[in-house]
């Protein structure tokens, strides 16, 4: 089974990719866009793209292909750590490099890093970490250094000139396995719901009640961000994600709820959390509390 991911080699999504999917065939891909059309189209069954980084937040891209038709599935998460690596053809003073290349967001994440050891270097943008070490490996680059994952840096034959040099150590990025609409994965009690929600009104009150939803069923978001709907000037939908399970009675009925009051809901699947902590539902909010309620309800209908 093929399984494509953000490449090129090298590229942390490669080291995600590892995790996600110990035993399959990994193809690079240009593009997350690129990746996730190899899924629409059937030739690799699942693709590994980056979602989120816990210093620069969302990646945008991935949200907005997701939110793209044919629909998709995410099935599984994992999280690596961000840690960078300045890297060259050879070992050279740092006072010597003019030019780093790099993707804007490694760029970002070691801004200081940068400002305190390279202060006159430019920092050339680069479509990944990877491609960058590629260039440079090549002989192809428009710069002389270039930042990205240690990995990359074994791969083309580079040297690394310094280590660990991102601004938080704690960084990590969280990555997602998407594939086409199928058989859910199972319910674990350690769960994770993705939608996007679009409003049918811009109008006061609207988020509040899109919340409610949530909050009377005491579910808990761990993401919750506004992206532009790309249709309208300031149209806006809604990406959240959540803890629980479709399968839960209460994720559920709040789908239900949000199918109501929401011009759309793009389910973008359940799947276990990464940090295996259990989901649990406050009391009066369980399966067996709506079984029961629904239990109810059918006997007051059927007259009894």
């Amino acid at each position: 089974m093929t399984v494509a991911y953000l490449g090129p080699e090298g590229t942390f999504c490669e080291s995600a990719a590892r995790q996600l999917t110990p035993a399959e065939t990994r193809v690079p891909a240009a593009s997350v866009v690129a990746a996730l059309e190899q899924v629409r189209t059937g030739d690799a069954a699942a693709a590994i793209v980056p979602i989120e980084n816990s210093v620069e937040g969302s990646v945008s891209g991935t949200l907005d292909e997701l939110a793209a038709l044919p629909a998709l599935r995410i099935t599984a998460e994992t999280a690596v750590p961000v840690r960078f690596t300045l890297m060259a053809p050879a070992s050279v003073p740092l006072s010597e490099i003019r030019a780093v290349g790099t993707h804007p967001h490694a760029s970002a994440q070691c801004r200081r890093w940068i400002h305190d050891n390279l202060p006159h270097a430019d920092i050339v943008a680069t479509s990944s970490t990877a491609a960058a070490a590629q260039a440079l490996a090549e002989g192809t680059a428009a710069f002389d250094a270039a930042i990205g994952n240690r990995l990359a840096a074994e791969r083309f034959g580079l040297v690394p000139l310094a280590d660990d040099i991102a601004d938080n150590r704690e960084a990590v990025t969280r990555f997602v396995r998407v594939e086409r609409p199928g058989t859910l994965p199972p319910l674990t009690g350690s769960d994770k719901t993705s939608l996007l929600l679009y409003m049918k009104a811009n109008r006061s009150g609207a988020l509040l009640e899109i919340l409610t939803e949530f909050a009377v069923r005491g579910i808990n978001m761990t993401r919750l961000e506004s992206r532009p709907t790309r249709q309208v000037l300031g149209e806006y939908c809604f990406s959240v994600d959540i803890e629980g399970h479709v399968a839960e009675a209460r994720i559920g009925e709040a789908l239900l709820g949000l199918h109501r009051i929401c011009a759309d809901v793009v389910f973008l699947g359940s799947y276990p959390r990464l940090d295996g902590e259990a989901s649990v539902a406050p009391e009066g909010l369980t399966d067996a509390d709506y079984a029961a309620a629904r239990h109810w309800l059918d006997r007051l209908r059927a007259g009894e």
